[in-house]
């Protein structure tokens, strides 16, 4: 896992260096990507990839490599770095480059930064709500930018919120806006249960179009044993939940026991978690 790509280059992680007036330095100026590969194999690489040149192409940085050159490249630091035999996260970064001075206005001209690295994650959850780890959440007003679909670099607002659930003992925090109206966590989505059917909310610029998320919607909607709906819902709704669940590239789907320091439902892992989770842990691997 010591093995990273820098602009055309591989190297020791440790050995990798960029200007101080690199756009991603000073201003979080790009966009960025976290793959999950269990024993050599991805999850979602191709939508994945797609989501960065669709955020690259929204904020105007310009990148020659194309959708077959990103997964060349991924496969190739997942093989560097003994992939195939372990269970690594990668970590793509993409600015917009270094100029010569600090300016706000694109600059012209300029090569963009590429970076990539790889990091162990655990092995998934046993799907069994008996022994799955559960999590506990807080919840907050959101107030990072309006722009969440593009996932940016620029990252305080949700490291901000997630500080908050952080520093008050619990996984994430689970965020709301003006209208009272769940829109994801702070690094993650959002889902409640309530008899019988799963519902998260719809995907607009409040939201990121988590891989994960289409990938539970998807395979749910193809197995139909469970009820699924994109809407809006509200907070009074989470807390009326039968189950709740947050999701992402690094926790898959992870039931929440707990917000607010009150119980979700009767406190414990639910049953609808435990056959969706079967459901995504069968299908995840062909959805790359």
């Amino acid at each position: 896992m010591d093995t990273a790509y820098l602009n055309g280059e591989y190297l020791p992680l440790d050995q990798a260096r960029i200007s101080p007036l690199d756009r991603g330095f000073l201003f979080g100026d790009g966009i960025y990507e976290v793959i999950p590969y269990y024993q050599g194999k991805s999850v979602g690489l191709i939508p994945h990839v797609q989501r960065m040149l669709n955020g690259l192409a929204a904020i105007e940085i310009q990148c020659d490599k194309t959708l077959d050159d990103w997964v060349a490249l991924l496969d190739d630091l997942i093989a560097k770095n003994d992939g195939a035999n372990s269970n690594l996260g990668v970590y793509v970064h993409v600015s917009r480059g270094t100029d010569t001075k600090r300016y706000h206005a694109y600059p012209e001209n300029v090569a963009p930064t590429i970076f990539c690295f790889t990091f162990g994650i655990k092995e998934p959850e046993p799907v069994d709500r008996d022994t799955a780890t559960s999590y506990t959440v807080t919840t907050s007003e959101d107030l990072r930018w309006k722009r969440c679909h593009i996932k940016s670099t620029a990252l305080l607002g949700n490291v901000m919120h997630f500080q908050q659930g952080h520093a008050s003992g619990n996984s994430e925090c689970l965020l709301y806006n003006t209208d009272d109206q769940l829109t994801e966590g702070s690094s993650v989505n959002a889902y409640i249960v309530k008899d019988g059917v799963v519902i998260t909310p719809i995907q607009d610029n409040q939201i990121l179009p988590g891989i994960t998320r289409r990938i539970i919607i998807d395979s749910i909607v193809a197995d139909g044993s469970i009820a699924i709906e994109e809407r809006t819902v509200t907070m009074q709704e989470v807390r009326d939940a039968d189950e709740v669940w947050i999701s992402s590239s690094s926790k898959e789907i992870a039931p929440i026991v707990k917000i607010d320091g009150v119980n979700v439902g009767d406190g414990k892992i639910g049953p609808v978690w435990e056959k969706a989770f079967a459901i995504y842990t069968a299908a995840k691997f062909s959805h790359s």
